[in-house]
């Protein structure tokens, strides 16, 4: 068969159909899908593997975040196929986050022929490199032809996948698919007489090893001699099933443990953010030698204070990912290494030397501390809906908490329950939150409370249409302040604040829910927001229950706390 017009559709789809199945190779198990036609090769390349879980959605800014979302939960590659021009440049925010949370994101983006680019067709904008350092790893995949030998296509697939393998994140395969995009297959027996042996089994064409990956080590001395110090063992970003294996640690070395909102759980020290604001409690802290870090993208302002405020004798962070996590540069050693290994190591080797327990009277600190704000604030508010709602959510139920002002309320307010729980903490943007918490229930499918601000929903409204036919069930529940209330603790210009700052919006989401086949709430008092959330957990589909507060009203009940806190007695 000659390399002529007649072949180009059936060509193009013999490689998208190549690039799919060593993908599955790779464990990819889902992937995700806009509508377009240039994208066609892909998309019917993808039905018609029959091993991949096929997800759709009309914006492709969503579609990323719920590729993301999928990615999140299951820990494997996910894939998303868009079509060519500003459809590529929609992925961006996504792309930009799974670069710095480790999430891994396979890019199947569909463009025209070189030849078309740069000269006036139709949707066809400068594709090339177009996520720059954001992924791991870019191919440029030509036009499908005869001359390359599929021993090329499925080897450069192999290598950018190892090249993910190692680091995480995303990679992007660019494909310029000419026309005709539809027609019939062809035969191309004799095409693929170098990839035989690969179509006759289920192995991946080039095999990688790295026989020293995730090895585990440990200074032994180094170790002993840090047991005896004062330390400090923090939980930041870790999944879902590390925090135990970090709490053990904690427990055998007798050192405070202080856990992130993402580490999927609490601890006795609970409410940090807000207690080291009291100077007494912050010098105790303080008299810490040694820090254990598992995990990075720390939500508490005060916690990374303390952390640059000092010139640590030992500061180990630990992160499977070789990202850098440490903007305080106060780090000695940067450990890449499984967390729950590694975790279990230092535990196994663990003395519980005489400074057990030295922190144990801060424990005192967090509970007077939670207890005010909970005794205090009765009146539905942000600050009452932060310390309570997490006692309405059951262990089976997974969380995702979105960014801004609601996870720092979350941080300083409540006690987190220990349940699998998830956030864009990377790039910490407000966008694609829906999309990416619809993801994670996807891969779940479990029940999910997903907490948000008024202005993240706003700008991700389209993705509710990816929960309007869940089958578990989902609780949207927004805290709408009628704007961005974060910028009311923020020295922003007062004269300036709402116009260019928090930008009332004056809008309710009542017909959204509507709109798009949600159940909605609208509680008054707290007691009917606990109603309200323990009902849409009980019910299958989705609910969008909205908390209505006044504008700038979380602002002056933080500064208050704020103020009683640092200049109460806690220890």
């Amino acid at each position: 068969m000659n390399n002529g017009v007649s072949t180009r559709a059936a060509l193009n789809q013999l490689w998208a159909g190549l690039m799919l199945e060593e993908l599955v190779r790779h464990g990819v198990k889902h992937i995700c899908i806009a509508p377009g036609s240039r994208s066609t090769p892909l998309t019917l390349a993808a039905a018609k593997n029959g091993k991949l879980a096929i997800h759709t959605h009309f914006d492709e800014r969503g579609l990323g975040f719920l590729a993301l979302g999928l990615a999140k939960a299951t820990h494997e590659p996910v894939a998303v196929v868009v079509t060519s021009g500003t459809a590529v440049a929609n992925l961006l925010p996504s792309v930009a986050e799974s670069g710095l949370t480790g999430e891994k994101l396979v890019l199947l983006t569909s463009d025209r022929p070189v030849e078309l680019i740069d000269c006036g067709a139709n949707q066809a904008i400068r594709q090339h490199g177009i996520f720059s350092t954001h992924v791991t790893a870019f191919e440029d995949i030509p036009s499908p032809t005869q001359d390359i030998s599929p021993v090329w296509l499925l080897s450069t697939v192999d290598k950018a996948m190892y090249q993910q393998a190692q680091r995480g994140g995303a990679v992007h395969f660019n494909c310029h698919y000419p026309e005709p995009l539809y027609g019939e297959e062809g035969d191309f027996s004799d095409y693929l007489q170098p990839v035989q042996y690969w179509q006759s089994n289920h192995s991946r064409f080039t095999q990688y090893v790295d026989a020293e990956r995730n090895g585990v080590a440990l200074d032994a001395e180094q170790w002993q001699a840090m047991q005896g110090k004062k330390g400090i063992v923090i939980a930041g970003r870790v999944a879902p099933t590390e925090l135990v294996a970090i709490g053990e640690l904690a427990q055998a070395l007798g050192w405070p443990l202080l856990a992130d909102p993402q580490a999927g759980g609490s601890s006795d020290w609970a409410g940090f953010d807000v207690w080291l604001q009291n100077e007494a409690c912050r010098q105790h802290l303080l008299q810490a030698d040694s820090i254990i870090q598992f995990g990075g993208r720390l939500v508490s302002k005060r916690l990374g204070q303390l952390l640059g405020s000092k010139n640590w004798q030992h500061y180990w962070l630990v992160d499977p990912l070789p990202a850098a996590l440490d903007p305080s540069f106060a780090a000695t050693a940067r450990i890449q290494v499984n967390t729950v290994s590694f975790a279990t190591l230092l535990s196994e080797h663990a003395t519980g030397g005489n400074t057990s327990g030295w922190a144990d009277n801060l424990k005192q600190a967090s509970s007077l501390c939670l207890s005010t704000i909970q005794n205090k604030y009765t009146a539905l508010n942000e600050v009452s809906l932060a310390a309570n709602v997490m006692d309405w959510v059951s262990p089976d139920t997974s969380l995702f908490l979105g960014n801004s002002l609601i996870v720092r309320l979350l941080d300083m307010c409540g006690r987190m329950p220990r349940a699998a729980t998830f956030a864009n903490r990377g790039a910490s943007g407000i966008d694609g939150l829906i999309a990416t918490a619809a993801g994670v229930q996807r891969a779940d499918e479990q029940s999910m409370l997903c907490v948000l601000g008024d202005t993240s929903l706003l700008y991700d409204l389209n993705s509710l249409a990816l929960l309007n036919n869940v089958e578990q069930p989902v609780v949207v529940l927004v805290t709408n302040n009628d704007g961005g209330a974060i910028f009311d603790l923020l020295p922003v210009p007062d004269s300036q604040k709402d116009s260019l700052y928090r930008m009332p919006h004056g809008l309710s989401f009542a017909h959204a829910a509507a709109m798009f086949g949600l159940g909605y709430a609208c509680p008054t008092t707290l007691d009917d927001a606990k109603q309200a959330v323990e009902k849409g957990l009980a019910t299958a589909g989705a609910t969008l229950v909205e908390v209505q507060t006044p504008a700038g009203e979380s602002g002056q009940l933080l500064r208050a706390i704020f103020s009683e806190i640092k200049h109460a007695t806690l220890l």
